[in-house]
């Protein structure tokens, strides 16, 4: 047995062979309900340990996995996982012996939640689970590996029209589809806003930093491209704490390099740099994570670490080589940071174009970089 559950926001996965047909009160203690020594604890993200793991599983349980299902009186949240995708079910199904069951249970809160997770179930095992609801829109979803090991009490009916089912491209499971929501794009624009306010009073006038508008899509470009590195590492090594530590540490390990690249070797002119931010661009755009995923660990990290930090390191040579010819350096570091804000906002695109189809805005993003980088002579003006 494998459930998997979050309590307290903490995300766990417990699995044993402990019989589930026995139940004596006299041992039973809810606080400590797998203490027992024939149970393993893995502490990792759910999505990580299935990926990891070639073990097989009588039931694989997802159990109150997010604490937070919806906020009361929304209908559309923005909050990714990776643990509910279609490929992420498909996962569970694999891990399964060929009499096991998966089941889900939580407190959805909305019907269309419930009706597109069992939907997503059906289309991982090939035909349509057990859904079994109780007030408040609790539901317990069950689904067998052979059908004709599942009885359900009531035949589950899905509505005429049901979300589809969340994908490792587009992994939120909260969220319909279509516009951005509105209150989204309102604390969107407060945010730029304020940082626009605080940019002019620190950072001195804007027609100071008119030369330097290349910087503010290179900023743009740059955040974009780190948030976007942060959901595909999340779906290679798991949705954990450690996980975005490490990818932000791993791109400030590798804007010092560039720095220190800049500094100590002679780098290629700037429109060759541009040129190789492209082609990284576009390798990284042919790769499919979902190519990784049946990859061993180590080579899984180092070509996760190459496709996703090359352009951040090439495009940091290019951002140091152009910021080492600017005359006002609070100036160009200002617009360069309001850039940077709005490459943060711009991340919100994924609920439209998903993940993979960002890169192509950071790829736009650059080449406006590219065109509005100033000339002397005919020539980039850089060092």
């Amino acid at each position: 047995m494998s459930p998997l559950h979050c309590p307290r926001g903490q995300a766990r996965r417990r699995g044993g062979h402990r019989p589930a047909a026995r139940a004596d009160r006299r041992q039973a203690q809810p606080d400590r309900a797998y203490a027992d020594p024939r149970v393993t604890v893995h502490i990792n993200d759910g999505r990580a340990f299935l990926q990891s793991t070639e073990a097989t599983y009588d039931l694989i349980l997802f159990a109150l996995p997010d604490s937070l299902a919806l906020v009361n009186g929304a209908s559309q949240i923005r909050l990714e996982s990776f643990l509910f995708t279609d490929r992420a079910l498909r996962t569970a199904y694999e891990h399964l012996k060929p009499s096991g069951v998966f089941a889900m249970y939580n407190a959805y809160r909305q019907p269309w939640l419930i009706d597109r997770l069992a939907e997503t179930a059906a289309a991982a095992f090939g035909h349509r689970p057990c859904v079994d609801q109780t007030a408040s829109h609790r539901a317990v979803i069950t689904v067998a590996v052979d059908a004709a090991n599942q009885k359900c009490a009531v035949p589950y009916a899905p509505p005429r029209e049901v979300v589809a089912p969340a994908t490792d491209d587009r992994p939120f499971l909260y969220y319909k589809g279509g516009a951005i929501p509105a209150m989204y794009l309102w604390a969107l624009a407060g945010i730029m806003l304020i940082t626009l306010l605080a940019i002019r009073l620190l950072g001195g006038s804007f027609r100071s930093m008119r030369p330097y508008f290349d910087l503010f899509f290179m900023g743009a470009a740059f955040l974009l491209l780190e948030t976007k590195n942060i959901a595909t590492f999340a779906l290679l090594f798991g949705t954990t704490w450690l996980v975005n530590a490490l990818v932000f540490a791993c791109v400030l390990v590798i804007v010092l390099a560039a720095v220190e690249t800049t500094r100590k070797f002679r780098t290629p002119p700037l429109p060759v740099v541009w040129w190789t931010i492209v082609a990284s661009l576009a390798m990284a755009y042919v790769i499919d994570p979902a190519w990784l995923l049946s990859w061993p660990f180590w080579p899984r990290l180092l070509v996760a670490c190459v496709v996703g930090f090359l352009p951040i390191y090439l495009a940091n040579i290019a951002f140091a080589k152009r910021f080492a010819a600017t005359e006002h350096a609070q100036s160009a570091f200002a617009i360069n940071l309001l850039g940077s804000i709005l490459g943060g906002c711009l991340e919100y695109g994924a609920l439209v174009t998903g993940y993979r189809n960002l890169l192509i805005v950071v790829g736009v993003l650059y080449l406006l970089a590219f065109v509005l980088t100033p000339k002397r002579d005919g020539a980039l003006v850089t060092v």
